[in-house]
């Protein structure tokens, strides 16, 4: 199935960068449907693509529960714009809102990507995958150093302690990894690559590439 992130998508999102307010927005409200349709039909055919490859997606996902809504929740930021300036998908048994591996995809002009893993695992997930890291790290670095995944995929060390946390010590093998607090792969897009008739292929092989990882996030949590 041939699908892409059209370009009137990618120049709706540029245009509100520049005029984000309401009475802009209120303006050209069909281009902001029309780049909404895009992106749902997209994570629509995406949600059908896992389907086939991934045992914890299936075909009855809503993909309304998947997207997140282009409006800012402004009441606690210093940052009023009422809109956001990317359009984003979580795909999940629970939609975005799953509190364990996922797959995202964020569109945004000069910065999209696509992304699979764990964002800020809570208390007790965070603890399991650190044990799971502990007792066979030397799974997660070969499936890290899979020619494919290397050559397309990073994950990403940015949202990490500055020490070591409790239990372990500095110079167990796999620290920079058991210092993560968040466990998430990822691969960008360029505008260009997603406009491709072959968009929805390129997103669907970067997240084959991560399931890899994205499994052995749920061993750790024994979902196996």
């Amino acid at each position: 199935m041939q699908l892409s992130i059209h370009p009137t998508t990618f120049d709706f999102l540029s245009a509100i960068k520049e005029n984000n307010d309401r009475t802009w927005f209120q303006a050209n409200r069909d281009a902001y449907e029309q780049a909404w349709l895009n992106m749902k039909e997209f994570t629509a055919a995406i949600i059908h693509g896992l389907a086939q490859t991934d045992r914890y997606i299936t075909e009855d996902i809503p993909v309304t529960k998947c997207l997140f809504r282009i409006y800012r929740d402004t009441r606690f930021s210093k940052d009023k714009a009422p809109y956001k300036t990317w359009l984003g998908a979580g795909i999940s048994t629970a939609g975005r809102k799953l509190n364990g591996p996922e797959y995202y995809l964020h569109i945004q002009p000069g910065n999209s990507f696509a992304a699979g893993g764990y964002w800020r695992p809570e208390k007790d997930h965070l603890a399991a995958i650190r044990q799971e890291i502990d007792y066979n790290g030397d799974q997660l670095l070969e499936l890290l150093a899979d020619p494919e995944f290397k050559q397309h995929c990073q994950l990403d060390m940015q949202d990490q302690l500055k020490r070591p946390p409790a239990g372990f010590d500095s110079d167990n093998p796999y620290i920079e990894y058991l210092k993560l607090k968040s466990f998430t792969a990822f691969q960008a897009f360029t505008d260009e690559e997603l406009a491709q008739p072959d968009g929805l292929d390129r997103v669907l092989g970067a997240f084959r590439r991560m399931y890899d990882f994205k499994l052995f996030l749920h061993r750790a949590l024994g979902d196996d």
